[in-house]
């Protein structure tokens, strides 16, 4: 054996453990995890150690593929520019801002993000959330918020990008409250952007599981989405009812990417809370979890894996993404057949559910909380004082979806009918605003209501 021979075979045997796999969208055994909300602190106050982590924590973490950053949540703030909240990683309220903006200076992250995307996972950025205030009120106006975000967070250049140098690898939407109208037009400029650019981006999108999503579906149905991650829970048709054919309804989702969805090859994943914590339902375990994900995918080849709210609660609860993705690993070998099994409840469609919570903490659609940690880096995690969120009055009717005889309600939801305003009590459905069944509560006439939005304070 030459010399030559094996110096490079030795070459060989040390670069190969630094070989990556590119992420692959078309593949059946994806995880998504959302990061940036420390949902996991803001319902245990008292374990510190166990609170939301820097994202290159949780990126040494070769189970997950995919992590949304939570969330841009407003879009037009001081100077005309966005605002976010990375709950204890970054935020308006222990970090720096760009002068005459609301705009978080978290470039000590750019890092984190090359980090995670060196090891062949994606790094998008989620808008909205359930205290978003994201609105447009023409096309054009939602074409130029496309041009921002691409400049600020994407492809383009500014000299106010929150991350530095680090370029993300999409969008994520996750409208729960306000109106839809006009994002259409935010999707297609974004696509318009990357369709010239030579890195690919991508563009997902997380709505209710009750099909269809009276807020998202709009959307899905206008422009093509590379996935969805529906959320099987907080809703009547959450994983804990796959085995009752009148609630688990994946086969609806199936049945829009393929006879729907501009993108025919959208795929669709299942929505899932990380812990029991995590959401005020649907929770299941990471056995289960697999099961059901295992059964779904040999019947509709839309499966694309499972997304998980969010990335502290997966962690402190056993590494949950961990087994969950062992335990729907190599599925990508062979395509179940087609299947446009109908599904269970397609006659339902849902306003996302809203909740009130801190600023630094969970505003996915899913517990509420008042504890909050504070941090310069991405690495400290020292306790600050909490955070308090308000409603106030926003603006006119407009602004609010009308109540719909078939949709589902949720608790917090906010519908105009008859020029009024009206807020869920309770999960309602076929109930109308001020009718008999009480599940309304009238919050006044459309000039003078209170409409949900979010105003942070210290408390």
């Amino acid at each position: 054996m030459s010399a030559r021979f094996v110096r490079g075979l030795a070459s060989v045997l040390f670069l190969a453990p630094l070989l990556v796999t590119a992420f692959d969208m078309s593949r059946n055994d994806n995880v998504a995890v959302y990061w940036g909300q420390n949902s996991y602190g803001a319902s245990h106050g008292g374990d510190p150690a166990n609170w939301q982590k820097s994202l290159a924590f949780y990126c040494q973490d070769d189970s997950v593929d995919t992590f949304p950053l939570a969330f841009l949540d407003i879009a037009f703030d001081a100077g005309g520019l966005p605002s976010f909240d990375l709950s204890n990683i970054c935020s308006v309220h222990d970090n720096s801002v760009f002068p005459g903006t609301n705009l978080p200076n978290c470039a000590f992250l750019a890092s984190d993000i090359t980090t995670c995307q060196s090891k062949g996972k994606i790094i998008t950025l989620s808008i909205g959330g359930a205290t978003g205030a994201i609105d447009f009120t023409s096309d054009s106006q939602a074409q130029a918020f496309a041009d921002t975000v691409w400049n600020l967070f994407l492809g383009g250049s500014s000299s106010t990008r929150p991350f530095g140098n680090a370029v993300l690898d999409g969008v994520d939407l996750d409208i729960e409250s306000g109106s839809s109208t006009h994002f259409a037009a935010f999707v297609s400029q974004i696509r318009s952007h990357a369709s010239a650019a030579s890195k690919k981006y991508y563009v997902t999108a997380a709505p209710q599981c009750p099909y269809p999503d009276v807020l998202m579906n709009p959307i899905l149905d206008a422009v093509g989405f590379d996935a969805v991650y529906v959320q099987f829970y907080n809703n009547f048709c959450g994983l804990p009812g796959f085995n009752d054919p009148n609630k688990w309804n994946f086969g609806s989702w199936d049945t829009w990417a393929k006879t729907v969805s501009p993108n025919k090859n959208v795929k669709v994943y299942i929505g899932a809370p990380a812990s029991g914590t995590a959401a005020g339902s649907g929770y299941v375990s990471a056995s289960q979890l697999s099961s059901i994900a295992q059964q779904t995918r040999s019947q509709y080849s839309s499966f694309g894996g499972v997304m998980l709210w969010e990335a502290s609660e997966a962690y402190a609860n056993g590494k949950f993404a961990a087994a969950v993705k062992a335990g729907i690993a190599g599925g990508n070998a062979s395509p179940p057949p087609t299947s446009s099994k109908p599904s269970h409840t397609t006659a339902t469609s849902t306003v996302p559910q809203g909740s009130s919570t801190s600023s630094t903490s969970s505003k996915h659609h899913h517990t509420t909380a008042t504890t909050t940690v504070s941090s310069s880096s991405s690495t400290s995690q020292t306790s600050s004082s909490p955070t308090t969120t308000t409603t106030t009055a926003t603006s006119a009717c407009g602004d609010v979806a009308p109540w719909v005889s078939n949709a589902a309600y949720v608790a917090g939801n906010q519908v105009k009918y008859n020029g009024h305003v009206w807020t869920a009590k309770q999960w309602s459905e076929a109930g109308v605003p001020g009718g008999a069944s009480g599940d309304w509560t009238d919050d006044g006439p459309c000039a003078s209501a209170r409409v949900n939005s979010r105003i942070v304070g210290r408390s």
